[in-house]
């Protein structure tokens, strides 16, 4: 059966490799009087959103096949559009065609063109965590899309802790989450180091001026750049494309020099923080939704050896865990969109879905 599937699988790719990917449609609501858990509101939260396929509604009028797809921190839902992601699963006879389901991905609070510090508020923006960010996506598919239901909820790095978030929040609202790139416990350790560093590099910039600043405090972002950089690595690929001082000084110089294009030290810095007390660890359990986790071999954020993902998915009702191993050609952190590693899982976590 599982080598059946596996042989499906490929077929598929070989499929959609062939095909192309539709260009996801753009959209906006606005929530109204958003309270968050800081005691802060917004008397409008603006949320941007993509949006692909067209939603099905059953014979009592629910939607039967939105799918939600969230992003990273730093991120926004066009990261789905990129090849790796949208060239295998979001095209003709892919695991996630458009065709089949109505797909929503989301630009969460303080990322892309949803509402977020740079748009006038600065350092006086709510200070949002990932309860947060999970209420507006609940609010946005029930108070602005009118979706009930989810067939699936497929998170990559921020995005996988909001699924756990998800999971425990509203338990019978997915009917199956795939959390990709993360750790279902506190933001501790290296993790919790090198985002620390970052935002320190920031508040402690005497050009941030408290977040009111004119111009862009460039060292600091210099140093949260190749924090970035760091933390995305893929070791065994970095190394390989890079075996010289030279080349990799020459690298990491043209990362620093894309980033200061476009990072907003305000936003960075809250991205980074919205992290500062996420912890699902004591509630894994009442998570009832089938639960695909896949984390990578060479991910410097949740690295394998810490075995604590080993010993989570035991606590989660219908969990199951992958590593992919490390090879030439992962990808670090940032292994979780490259769906060619992960969707024969997808493919397995859609088929117990349906039950």
């Amino acid at each position: 059966m599982i080598k059946a599937l596996a042989v499906a699988v490929v077929a598929l790719a070989g499929v959609a490799a062939m095909a192309e990917a539709p260009k996801p449609q753009p959209g906006d609501v606005t929530l109204k009087n958003f309270a968050f858990r800081s005691g802060e509101s917004l008397s409008e939260l603006h949320l941007h959103y993509y949006t692909l396929g067209t939603p099905h509604r059953d014979a009592k009028g629910h939607v039967d096949n939105a799918v939600l797809l969230l992003h990273g921190t730093g991120g926004t839902g066009l990261q789905f559009s990129r090849p790796q992601f949208a060239d295998t699963l979001l095209v003709p006879g892919g695991l996630l065609d458009p065709a089949r389901y109505f797909i929503v991905m989301p630009d969460n609070i303080g990322h892309g063109d949803s509402s977020k510090p740079s748009d006038g508020l600065h350092a006086r923006f709510p200070h949002y965590d990932y309860d947060d960010m999970v209420e507006a996506q609940y609010r946005l598919l029930t108070e602005g899309l009118q979706i009930d239901h989810l067939r699936l909820v497929l998170g990559t790095s921020m995005g996988c802790m909001h699924a756990f978030v998800w999971g425990e929040t509203h338990p019978a609202f997915a009917d199956g989450l795939m959390p990709l790139a993360c750790l279902p416990v506190p933001i501790a350790g290296r993790n919790r180091f090198w985002r620390k560093m970052l935002m320190e590099a920031i508040v402690n910039d005497p050009a941030w001026q408290g977040g009111d600043y004119k111009e862009e405090p460039r060292e600091a972002l210099r140093t949260a750049s190749g924090l970035l950089t760091l933390a995305g690595a893929a070791p065994l690929p970095f190394q390989l494309a890079n075996p010289t001082p030279a080349q990799a000084d020459k690298l990491l110089e043209e990362r620093v020099a894309n980033d200061l294009k476009t990072l907003d030290a305000n936003d960075l810095l809250y991205q980074v923080n919205s992290s500062r007390n996420y912890d699902p660890s004591a509630k894994l359990g009442t998570i009832t939704a089938p639960v695909m986790w896949v984390n990578s071999a060479d991910d410097f954020i949740n690295p394998p050896e810490l075995g604590i993902a080993e010993q989570k998915v035991k606590e989660i009702k219908r969990g199951e865990f992958t590593l992919v191993p490390l090879s030439a050609n992962t990808h670090g952190h940032g292994t979780h969109t490259w769906a060619k590693f992960w969707q024969d899982k997808l493919a397995r976590l859609l088929d117990v879905g349906k039950s």
